[in-house]
């Protein structure tokens, strides 16, 4: 999976199906993977979350700049718990 599937996201149902895509990926080929363990995944998510800012300024990738941080966290909390 590539990061121009990441730009045919356009609904809530495109973003589930990408995430099932994506967690296929990591029990196909785990070995792609730099980070296939939570705790690695979660650290280098907050990682890249900080550097943001640094990341649109050298891509010019704005869009990652006012994302709605509160529906994301929502979802990582559900995650927790969800069965």
């Amino acid at each position: 999976m590539s990061f121009e599937r990441v730009r045919d996201i356009q609904t809530k149902e495109d973003l589930a199906d990408f995430i099932g895509e994506f967690r296929e990926g990591l029990v196909l080929n785990p070995n792609d993977w730099e980070n296939p363990d939570l705790e690695r995944f979660l650290a280098a998510m907050e990682a890249w979350i900080r550097s943001m800012d640094m990341y649109a300024k050298n891509s010019g990738d704005n869009e990652v700049i006012s994302p709605s941080w509160s529906t994301f966290a929502k979802i990582l909390c559900a995650s927790k718990v969800y069965e």
